[in-house]
Order: C-alpha cells, then structure tokens, then sequence
C-alpha cells in the first residue's frame, strides 16, 4: 500500500474518532474506558490532541464498550444491564438447584435468586410462595427452563404489588 495513502487514511481515522468523541462529551472527550484513563493527565482545555489518543486507545482496545458494559474504566451504567443479565445467568447455572428449591419453595439458591431480583429480606417469604406456586404453573406447562422461570417470576411478581415496589419491577 502507498506510504502517503496509509498516513493519510490514519489521519482521516484519527480524525473521526476524535470528531465522535467531541460530539459524546464536548467537555470531557470520550467519556470513559481505557483511554480516558491513560491520557487524563495530559488533557488540558482546547487540547484535542489527549482527546484524540483517548478515542484512538478505546477503539483501538474496545474498552470504552467493556466499560460501559460492566461499570469499569470510569464508565458507569448504574448496574442497569448486568443486574438483569446476573439474574439470568444465575439461574441458567444453578438451574438444578434452584428448580429443587421453587419446587419445596425455599431454599439457598432461592434465597439467592431473591436477592438478585431485588427482593428484600423481609418480603423473601412471599417470593418463595410465588415462586414455588410459579414452579408448579411452569411444570405443568412443560415450559421448565431458566429463561421461562425468569420470565414467569418477574410477570408474578408484577401482580403482588409489595413485591414489585420492594424489588422496583414494573
């Protein structure tokens, strides 16, 4: 490839990235993630060159999608995607248990999942009936797999209304 059209292209890559990153957080460039990090130091008003190195080092490492995605690297998500994304994989593997548990309405693995979905200790008791009278509706259904449990025990507890205020499910 031609020196001058590889410097060229970087430039014009540089360029765009710094432009979104601008266009995010005027302020701030790109927010957060590894770049924001590495290059905060050097970040002074009307300085775009750290913003372009911030933008450049989050694209070039995709760390300012992990961050948002999981909270780190300054980036925040107020654990609105991972809270619902825990729940899920917490009963897809103690899914065993957990059915063992819905099934004599109580249980650890219950007790965990109650937690996960908000549900405060002194509503816990409640969650197990619900859960277990969800359990049976889902058995006899032949509907039995975590993703139905989920479902079925957020749409439940939709109807109770302490426990959709206690756990903030609307």
């Amino acid at each position: 490839m031609n020196k001058g059209l590889l410097i060229a292209l970087t430039g014009v890559l540089m360029g765009v990235q710094a432009g979104v990153a601008h266009a995010v957080n005027p302020d701030n460039g790109p927010g957060c993630g590894l770049g924001k990090l590495a290059w905060a130091d050097y970040k002074t008003p009307k300085n775009i060159a750290p913003q372009v190195m911030m933008a450049t080092t989050n694209g070039t490492f995709g760390s300012q999608t992990f961050g948002i995605s999981f909270g780190t690297s300054g980036c925040t998500n107020e654990g609105k995607v991972m809270a619902g994304q825990q729940t899920n994989v917490f009963v897809a593997g103690a899914f065993e248990s957990l059915s063992e548990d819905m099934a004599r309405g109580g249980g650890e693995h219950l007790a965990t999942l109650a937690t996960l979905m908000g549900v405060p200790s002194e509503q816990q008791s409640t969650f197990f009936a619900l859960a277990q009278q969800q359990y049976g509706a889902l058995v006899g259904a032949g509907e039995l797999s975590s993703v139905a449990v989920v479902k079925a025990l957020q749409e439940a507890m939709k109807e109770q209304p302490v426990l959709a205020q206690a756990s903030g499910i609307r």
